[in-house]
């Protein structure tokens, strides 16, 4: 009778210890103390590991021979869970906020969008101005490019152009990134 196929276990996330690392005779070795002990057989590093009552972490695989270091592996983990949680605390995400407008904009719904926008210039997100045509506006563009131009011109001093005002179907799309 055959026995059914079975797939291999999915690959381990981190390095692998202890008795994981496979196939190599040798290892390049690094004790506790962070001292280069040298090259030694793999059997000895993981006796040296088991004396000391800690485990044996290969640091770099792709090395001839591997770099494993004695280390405990519970707390090495931990601690680089740490990092890896202080990394994505201090990160940033940069969103993309759009502000709509009208070519025949007037002048006070202008300035509440310009401040909106400021705002989000000083939070640190980018922001999409969308210039919308309706019906026989599509005619005059060159009032489009003017209002986009004069926008250009209000928030020189918090944000830089990303990507020039250019026509997409019955609108007109500028991006603008902050300084």
């Amino acid at each position: 009778m055959r026995r059914p196929f079975r797939a291999p276990p999915p690959p381990k996330e981190g390095p692998r210890v202890n008795r994981e690392i496979r196939g190599v005779p040798q290892v390049q070795l690094i004790d506790d103390e962070g001292k280069n002990v040298g090259v030694v057989s793999f059997f000895d590093a993981l006796a040296q590991a088991e004396e000391a009552g800690l485990d044996l972490v290969e640091i770099a695989p792709q090395s001839v021979p591997p770099v494993c270091k004695l280390l405990d592996y519970g707390r090495f983990k931990y601690q680089s869970q740490k990092k890896a949680a202080e990394a994505r605390k201090n990160q940033k995400i940069v969103e993309i906020k759009e502000i709509k407008l009208r070519p025949n904009i007037d002048d006070h719904d202008y300035e509440t969008k310009m401040k909106q926008a400021r705002r989000f210039f000083e939070e640190g997100d980018k922001v999409k101005v969308t210039l919308r045509f309706r019906g026989r506006e599509m005619a005059h563009q060159d009032l489009g490019i003017d209002l986009l131009e004069r926008w250009r011109a209000d928030v020189t001093d918090l944000a830089k152009v990303e990507s020039e005002p250019r026509l997409e179907g019955r609108q007109m799309v500028m991006v603008m990134a902050p300084r």
